[in-house]
């Protein structure tokens, strides 16, 4: 679809700067917000209604946080071809709400590079839920909105804002060209580091 109205936003950082006039704007024009740990407890003292992950998947975060979104009931939500009408019969069938944006970024592995860390901590850092949503959104981009860096959020409001809370295909495919290549990086980072470890 060329314009994707945004009505449902899974919103989970590690960089929080600029989520707070983000997350206003989109509750401003009716949005869903739902979201995980420390993003939704900021989310919630901004005053900002926000539906816990725990509550969209029926399962506690568990393993210390390691397990948070990866649940059908999120990636479901995210994957599906809303061009597709036996993808959207197949989330009506299970009761799975589609998601139309994801806005996520990743622990900051480098920053933890620089530090040192023992080992142990050094694979705390490491975030798997995080590149597994921004990959599955970014190759859905036809479907989704990806927003993989807060550097992309007055583009972001300016483009839903001038096109009645839809955002365009070009806008779409540009956020999801940039989240693979953060992932690759990303990637890149984890794995020079565990050669040398």
């Amino acid at each position: 679809m060329d314009f994707l109205p945004i009505k449902r936003a899974l919103v989970s950082v590690t960089d929080k700067s600029g989520l707070p006039e983000l997350a206003r704007f989109l509750t401003a024009a009716g949005v869903e917000l739902v979201s995980t740990g420390g993003t939704r407890r900021m989310l919630l003292e901004a005053g900002l209604p926000v539906t816990s992950v725990s509550d969209v998947t029926g399962f506690p975060e568990i393993l210390d946080g390691r397990v948070k979104t990866l649940h059908p009931n999120v990636h479901g939500g995210i994957l599906a071809d809303k061009d597709n009408p036996e993808h959207l019969a197949t989330l009506a069938s299970h009761g799975i709400a589609a998601f139309d944006m994801v806005v996520v970024n990743l622990y900051a592995f480098g920053k933890a590079l620089e530090k040192k860390l023992p080992r142990p901590e050094m694979v705390e850092q490491i975030d798997i839920g995080g590149p597994t949503l921004l990959r599955a959104s970014a190759k859905n981009f036809a479907s989704i909105l990806v927003v993989p860096d807060p550097a992309f959020y007055v583009e972001v409001m300016d483009a839903l804002a001038a096109n009645a809370m839809q955002a365009p295909l070009p806008l779409r495919q540009k956020t999801a060209a940039a989240t693979f290549r953060q992932t690759s990086a990303y990637d890149a980072a984890i794995a020079a580091y565990l050669a040398d470890a």
